[in-house]
């Protein structure tokens, strides 16, 4: 028999570096990221396309981007599952109407830097 009030549910954090971008995101676009939070919550690294795809150049093999429209834009937010296997959002940027790889390059390069700060962040929490 199976009860779904024992069904896991992920946790979904906004790193620190990003809620003060977080923030400052239109209204549309932070009602998107939350919604797709709650996918997140709901199915946790199962979640798969269109909502989320791997982001492939990245340091850490687990990274990922959500992908989601809104504010006439193309949206992305990467994000990885640390090592508590709690989703930690990094950055989020629209990628319409420029360079895709710049776009990409960037989105990586400070998803990593975040990533690796909040790793150590954990790192020294432990010890």
């Amino acid at each position: 028999m199976y009860h779904t009030d024992k069904v896991k549910k992920w946790d979904v954090e906004i790193g620190d570096e990003f809620e003060s971008e977080f923030d400052a995101l239109p209204e549309d676009v932070q009602d998107e990221i939350l919604a797709h939070s709650r996918l997140l919550q709901e199915y946790g690294p199962q979640l798969g396309r269109p909502r989320v795809d791997t982001l492939n150049g990245s340091r850490h093999a687990n990274m990922k981007e959500l992908r989601f429209n809104a504010a006439d834009g193309v949206w992305r937010v990467a994000f990885a599952f640390d090592t508590r296997r709690h989703a930690i959002l990094l950055v989020a940027g629209d990628k319409s109407g420029g360079s895709e790889k710049r776009f990409y390059n960037e989105l990586i390069r400070k998803a990593d830097t975040r990533f690796d700060a909040h790793l150590g962040r954990l790192r020294k929490e432990r010890k």
